[in-house]
Parts: C-alpha cells; structure tokens; sequence
C-alpha cells in the first residue's frame, strides 16, 4: 500500500516539474524576443540619422542682375543647387532694392507671375534669361554694373538664404572673360559677395532681351 501510495504521489511532481520547465521555457523565450526587440530599436537609430541626412542642402550659384536699360525695373538670375534628398521650393524674394520683387516666367514672349519654382533632390532649380527669373519692380535706386544688390530668397522648407547680387554688364553673364564667377550662398550664410570683375562688354544702349521689363 505504501509503495503503491508512493508511485501515485510521484506523478502531481512530475506533472509540476514539467509545468515548471514549460513556463522557464517560455520566460525564456520572452526574454529573447525583449533582446530582439532592443537591437532593432538601436539599429534603428543610424535610419533616424539617415533620414534627418535627406533633408534639402541648398546653395545659390552665380547669380547676377543685368545692368537695365531704363530705371524702376531690374531682372534677376541665379541657380538653386540642391545636394540634399529632398526637394524644395523656391517661393518668394525679398530685398531693399524694392517691395514689390516677383518670381516671373517667359511664357510665348510674355511675362507672367508665379508662385515658385521647384528645387529638385539632387538637383536644381534655374532662373536664367528667357526664362524663369526673379524681377524687381518700381525699384528704388538706379543701377549700374559693379553694384550689389543684397536678395533673400525664401524656401518652402529650407531656412532663408541671402546673397549679395553683382550689376553686371547689360550683356555680361557669370563665367564671361574678364567677369568671371559672381559667388553665392549656402544654407546657413548670412550673405556672399558677388566676386565679379568690372571688366566685359560695356551696356549696350538699346534694350535687352528683357526690355519688356526693363532689365
């Protein structure tokens, strides 16, 4: 009876043995996934980081004014390079030359605002003659070549970026002999002078290509 007592007492131990391992088993396993859990958090930190690395990373090049065949208007001309993975826009020009500075586009010989200009991810946005370009109107001082006009572009995400704006020749562009480059600006500058020389091809004394604005 004792023995046979004994052998019947033994199974509820084995059966609690092996619950007991079964749920080790399953802390186990708990522990393992919080681990798993853990390292995709920390791997996903250098993502933060390269996400945060795609942002817009502009800088303006070349930009310069023609010298304008009359006064009370003057055209603008620049590039936006864009290095970063973002896009961006250009959306509005400010500047003491005028209050009323516009971005313009050439549509069938005509002018017409808009409202911006796209900035590509890696790549850029372009206001040249014949085309989209930045027009200042009713200006306040009349301009010559060697003159620098101080222009602050603003962006749809990108901080404000100001740039000191060579006069050129009325027929001169950057990368002309004896003009040379016009500097620019970067994100985070608080302006770049026009490197310009005064040399080139003097102001012609009709109009330009831009007559009907007066640049």
């Amino acid at each position: 009876m004792n023995s046979t007592g004994t052998a019947g007492g033994l199974r509820p131990s084995r059966r609690a043995a092996a619950l007991i391992l079964g749920g080790l088993l399953t802390v186990g396993a708990g522990v393992g996934l919080v681990a798993c859990t853990s390292d995709g958090s920390g791997d996903g930190k250098p993502e933060a980081s390269a996400a945060q690395g795609t942002a817009p990373q502009l800088k303006i090049v070349d930009p310069y004014i023609p010298q304008p065949a009359k006064d009370g208007m003057a055209a603008g001309y620049l590039v936006v390079q864009n290095d970063g993975g973002t896009a961006d826009r250009l959306v509005s020009v400010r500047t003491d030359l005028t209050a009323s500075a516009e971005i313009h586009q050439t549509v069938d010989n005509s002018m017409q605002k808009i409202d911006g200009i796209a900035i590509p991810a890696h790549g850029k946005g372009v206001l040249a003659r014949g085309g989209t370009h930045i027009m200042f109107m009713d200006t306040t001082r009349r301009l010559t070549k060697g003159d620098i006009v101080d222009v602050t572009l603003t962006f749809e995400k990108s901080a404000p970026i100001t740039v000191r704006v060579p006069v050129l020749g009325a027929a001169d562009r950057p990368g002309d002999p004896g003009v040379g480059t016009t500097g620019g600006a970067a994100a985070g500058d608080a302006g770049a002078a026009g490197s310009a020389g005064n040399a080139g091809s003097p102001a012609p004394s009709g109009g330009s290509e831009h007559a009907g604005h007066g640049g």
